[in-house]
């Protein structure tokens, strides 16, 4: 544990508990469950838009302006979408 374990213990560990309750390591999976998840989603949604854009301009139906929402546009939705991690309910 945090609190009364030693320094080198600390500082060698992944994850430290810094108040002696072995129930935060279920929070804690909870959390990295929900920031998985939405990673995942950041990823299947930014190659698919991309994949998109690639065959929409391979077919001559893309302009420039939807190759810069691909890559610039979609890189925001996925940082707003990526805040949820910070609003976990039901820990």
């Amino acid at each position: 544990m945090g609190a009364l374990g030693s320094d080198a213990a600390i500082e060698a560990a992944d994850i430290v508990l810094m108040d002696d309750d072995p129930l935060k390591i279920v929070k804690a999976i909870r959390i990295a469950k929900k920031c998985m998840h939405i990673v995942y989603e950041n990823i299947y949604f930014a190659i698919g838009i991309k994949v998109l854009c690639l065959i929409l301009g391979a077919a001559g139906i893309a302009n420039m302006w939807l190759a810069i929402f691909a890559d610039v546009g979609v890189m925001v939705l996925a940082v707003l979408n990526a805040v949820r991690a910070l609003f976990v309910k039901k820990l």
